[in-house]
């Protein structure tokens, strides 16, 4: 039943919580250096620091604790859902996450979707004509995806920003802040999506079932709209959910080039700062959106195939 599909990702999403969570607070713990006078130097400025202000900020963080009682009192907080303040801002980390989240899922929905528009149709046209135009796509696919994808949005702010001065470098307040993070992220994805478009296409085109269908007097069209796109669909509507940790990994690097003002863009800032809590809440919040996007794309396969719920 679907209900099984849903409990599993519902442990997996709290075993994700708990993983996500407790490995941040190791890594952070373990940074080398004074975490008092790095917080009291982004709170007050560098040179207004000295060893009084950061052991005032020791005993209001209550930093000299064992890592044993700290890390008790945060799981504790966790499970009360309370993901602490800001320790430079002071501003609750579930405010600023919420207000951060909104701007990468934007991102996210319009990469995703623009990677949609850019693969499908070179993956059909590739695959139905074949030969020379997709040894052409391939060549152009590897050397895509063997860019870094902040050196790729260098080139698009080259091009489009500085060169012809269509859309601004970085910010946010328009549509045309987007168009060029969006457009960094697309042709990230599309650089491999279209791959798998083409090879289920392919696959598709040459089974007995489409050739049959073809046999029976349906054209071309006619065929791939009836039997194509379904079979075509599960494979690549799955892959996208394989692509999920490539969107979680580019918005992070993305959002940092063009100061978008996401989750990645705040968790590179709260690094620097060693802001522990919001660098915690960015990382569960980027964990447990990975999980709860791949349970929805179990969910669409599962209604798409109906192989799936045939075996349930």
């Amino acid at each position: 039943m679907i209900w099984n599909l849903l409990k599993k990702r519902v442990y997996q999403l709290i075993l994700v919580a708990w993983g996500v969570g407790t490995l941040t607070f190791i890594l952070m713990r373990s940074l080398p250096g004074d975490m008092a006078y790095r917080i009291a130097a982004s709170r007050y400025g560098q040179d207004n620091v000295d060893s009084a202000a950061a052991e005032i900020v020791r005993q209001e963080l209550q930093l000299g604790e064992s890592w044993v009682h700290s890390y008790l009192s945060w799981l504790g907080d966790l499970l009360q859902f309370n993901l602490g303040h800001s320790l430079v801002s002071g501003l609750p980390v579930i405010e600023t996450v919420q207000h951060q989240l909104g701007h990468s899922l934007l991102l996210a929905l319009v990469g995703i979707s623009l990677s949609a528009l850019i693969a499908l149709p070179l993956g059909i046209w590739s695959a139905q004509k074949g030969g020379l135009i997709n040894t052409v796509l391939v060549w152009i696919s590897t050397a895509v995806k063997a860019l870094p994808v902040f050196v790729l949005g260098l080139v698009l702010i080259v091009i489009f920003a500085m060169n012809f001065q269509l859309f601004p470098v970085a910010g946010f307040g328009s549509w045309k802040h987007l168009v060029l993070p969006s457009l960094t992220l697309a042709i990230s994805l599309a650089a491999v999506s279209n791959r798998v478009v083409h090879s289920s296409v392919l696959k598709v085109l040459q089974s007995p079932f489409y050739q049959f269908s073809r046999v029976k007097g349906l054209s071309n069209l006619q065929t791939f709209i009836r039997h194509g796109i379904r079979n075509i669909a599960v494979p690549v509507i799955a892959f996208i959910g394989i692509q999920l940790v490539g969107v979680i990994e580019g918005i992070v690097m993305i959002e940092s080039l063009f100061s978008w003002p996401g989750v990645g863009h705040g968790l590179a800032h709260a690094i620097f700062a060693r802001d522990i809590p919001v660098i915690q809440g960015c990382a569960l919040t980027m964990g447990i959106l990975f999980v709860l996007l791949n349970g929805v794309i179990d969910l669409m396969c599962y209604w798409i195939d109906p192989r799936g719920q045939q075996e349930q």
